[in-house]
């Protein structure tokens, strides 16, 4: 961080159970792929980062009142929260996808057509799966209320496919192997870095995130915290405008 012990010190919120995004180590400190960019951009502003452990309800709060100058936790960039808050510009796409058993014979989403698919209740992939139900045909959805269960299920056999959070699935593979992704579904949402509306740190924060786009450190991160490349067209590496 900067040499001189007036280093400026930039206070960031994080909800803690968010594996691999952020979560604490055993020693206290925070770790994850969206830490690793918050600590990048503190060394390439030279700034200290301070990370302040909170709850996902609470960060929004800590945002609007300015007691942390930006928030991370896997929080998508939303035209309703971008009425009373700033966010720098995506780092992450938050993509769906369909994943099934490596050696299933299903290739594609037209391959689920009476099939049984799983997905986490009450999730944004709960909602595509029950609005193109009609379009794909599926046989029948199970919902799951946590991801363990669904995935042992999909690598048994009994169910067919599940369909959910491309991140969510590339981490849980590296230590689940025999499942596969077999078609990314964009939604079109993307995880920010949010910051008080019109923050004076906003303009210098965005700039160094397209600095670590565009030489390769964010893809580092990427393949680091999800065991894969970012896809070239992603918005882990493509320069975006502030939102």
């Amino acid at each position: 961080m900067g040499m001189s012990a007036f280093a400026e010190t930039l206070n960031v919120g994080a909800y803690p159970g968010n594996p691999p995004w952020e979560y604490k180590n055993e020693q206290g400190g925070f770790e994850g792929f969206e830490v690793d960019l918050v600590n990048e951009i503190g060394k390439r502003l030279g700034a200290d980062i301070v990370f302040q452990d909170l709850g996902f309800q609470a960060i929004f709060a800590a945002v609007s009142s300015g007691r942390i100058d930006m928030a991370i936790s896997t929080i998508s960039i939303t035209e309703e929260r971008l009425e009373s808050q700033s966010f720098a510009q995506g780092h992450y796409d938050s993509d769906l996808a369909l994943i099934s058993k490596s050696d299933s014979g299903i290739t594609n989403m037209d391959d689920m057509r009476g099939k049984v698919v799983g997905v986490l209740s009450s999730s944004v992939a709960e909602a595509w799966v029950n609005e193109n139900n009609e379009t794909v045909g599926f046989g029948e959805v199970r919902g799951y209320p946590e991801q363990q269960n669904l995935l042992l299920d999909v690598r048994s056999g009994r169910l067919d496919g599940a369909v959910g959070d491309l991140a969510g699935y590339q981490y849980a593979f590296q230590q689940t192997p025999g499942l596969s992704i077999l078609t990314n579904i964009p939604t079109g949402d993307r995880f920010g870095i949010m910051m008080p509306k019109d923050s004076p740190n906003l303009e210098r924060v965005n700039e160094a995130i397209s600095e670590i786009k565009k030489d390769g450190t964010l893809a580092k991160i990427h393949a680091k915290w999800l065991g894969v490349e970012p896809a070239l067209t992603s918005a882990t590496v493509t320069v975006l405008d502030i939102p």
